[in-house]
């Protein structure tokens, strides 16, 4: 059942009205509330918006038409209709001319026509309309909580809101990215236009709903979940939504909203299994550590990896690297790690910004490596983590001295890197050489080789460390080094 309109008054052949001046299509197909009627000079104080005002026209004798014309045209006021034969035999001409001017709907109403009858046959369409819009939403409401008893209960649920509105509506998860969208025809600048909007508005972490524009429409958005604990947003587009239309929205929205509750227990759930990937893969059993990645989120980052240790692993922090890693599978992981969080970034894959803007998490990162050395990433990173927004490790031999434990470790892998990489028995010559006080001659006894080829590795050995190995500094960068990687 339409709401009631001007244009559905004016049909009714029973009311026997005439419409008298020029109307937009627009004018005749806009809600009508109410009918009103008055004689009063200026009833305006009196009236609403988007009503019509029914008079006979004994007040023209205390007030000119156009001033009574723009007052209700001020107010708001619909149309006005004018009753022939109580006061006037005709409507007069100036009201005419002065609708006409404002553009004021001006009907008449012949002297047959009761003005209770119009307004009864208006409240009459106000309750046929409203009776059924009750009625459609208790049908939209039964068949929403019919869609969510399906296989895929939350993506049935929000197909079925869209097809009920006929709006598009599209489901956020934490990340700020869309999990569901119904129909799947919003343009792309549109989609990331609003996924921006949507992110800030989780990033603020306070339960809103708000209208924001993207792409020339206009959206509703409502956040899910509690304070300090939002899980997601839930976007329809336009404006036009009326009670009814409300109720079954908010079905929707709580049922999402603990859709999105109970994915995040299993996010908590999945923890346990992520640690024990990452143990697996800083354990050396990588093929292990992938075939569980794939049964369980589709694969790995692909090598070479960088490593970013998180300053935190709150359930919030944990629901939204899930929706992060969900949305770009293969290309990120992460693993709670005692009090803190690993993440694995693929090539090309910079370190969620949300993590130290939403949570204020700070984030260290390792330079990129393959998983052969992915606990001295992790260590790299952990040294790396800074006081606030994110960091990427950066060697230096003064972070040899800085503390013990992981972060000196750190700092002793890297530094002999190159060594490593450059093979042969440069670092076993290294050893060898402090070990016996920087000594050519003696080094060259011990190990059984000339002494002109221990001098050769030494000064090899101190350009592809970039120290000067004839400084105590550099000696005591080395040989610390050294030491702290053999323990």
């Amino acid at each position: 059942m339409p709401e009631p309109t001007l244009g559905a008054l004016l049909e009714r052949r029973d009311l026997h009205l005439r419409l008298v001046t020029t109307v937009p299509r627009a004018r005749l197909d806009a809600e009508l509330r109410w009918v009103h009627s008055s004689d009063l000079p200026d009833p305006s104080p009196f009236l609403d918006d988007h009503v019509a005002l029914l008079t006979t026209g004994s007040q023209f004798d205390r007030t000119s038409a156009d001033e009574y014309v723009d007052r209700l045209v001020s107010r708001g006021v619909q149309a006005l209709g004018f009753g022939i034969g109580v006061v006037t035999a005709r409507i007069p001409a100036d009201l005419a001319i002065a609708c006409e001017r404002a553009g004021l709907p001006l009907f008449e109403v012949p002297y047959r026509t009761p003005f209770l009858a119009v307004s009864r046959a208006c409240a009459d369409a106000a309750a046929a309309h409203a009776f059924a819009r009750r009625s459609w939403a208790l049908s939209a409401q039964r068949s929403v909580s019919l869609a969510a008893l399906r296989d895929d209960p939350l993506p049935a649920a929000i197909g079925e809101l869209a097809r009920q509105l006929g709006a598009w509506v599209g489901l956020f998860d934490a990340g700020g990215d869309v999990a569901v969208a119904r129909p799947d025809d919003l343009p792309a600048a549109a989609s990331a236009q609003l996924a921006h909007a949507v992110s800030g508005m989780l990033d603020a972490g306070v339960p809103s709903a708000d209208t924001l524009s993207a792409g020339g429409s206009d959206f509703q958005v409502q956040t899910l979940g509690r304070g300090g604990a939002l899980r997601g947003a839930l976007a329809i587009r336009g404006t036009d939504v009326d009670q009814e239309a409300r109720a079954v929205i908010t079905t929707v929205v709580a049922m999402a909203g603990f859709a999105l509750e109970r994915a995040s227990d299993l996010a908590s759930g999945h923890a346990a299994l992520r640690a024990g990937v990452l143990r697996a893969l800083t354990g050396g059993d990588v093929e292990l550590a992938r075939s569980i990645a794939v049964a369980a989120w589709g694969s790995l980052p692909a090598e070479p990896v960088r490593a970013g240790v998180v300053s935190g692993r709150e359930v919030d922090l944990v629901d939204y690297l899930e929706a992060r890693a969900s949305h770009a599978p293969g290309s990120i992981f992460f693993a709670p790690d005692g009090d803190r969080t690993v993440i694995l970034l693929g090539p090309g894959e910079d370190a969620p910004e949300p993590v130290w803007t939403r949570f204020g998490a700070p984030v260290g990162l390792s330079r990129p490596t393959t998983y052969a050395r992915l606990g001295a990433a992790i260590d790299e990173a952990r040294a790396a983590v800074p006081s606030a927004g994110v960091a990427t490790y950066s060697p230096g031999s003064a972070d040899l001295f800085r503390s013990a434990g992981p972060d000196q470790l750190a700092a002793a892998r890297a530094l002999l890197e190159p060594l490593r990489l450059a093979g042969g028995s440069l670092d076993e010559h290294l050893r060898a050489w402090l070990d016996h006080d920087a000594s050519n001659d003696r080094t060259a006894e011990a190990l059984g080789i000339h002494r002109h080829t221990v001098r050769a590795h030494i000064l090899r050995a101190g350009e592809l460390l970039d120290l000067d190995l004839s400084s105590f500094a550099g000696r005591a960068s080395a040989w610390t080094a050294l030491r702290v990687c053999s323990e």
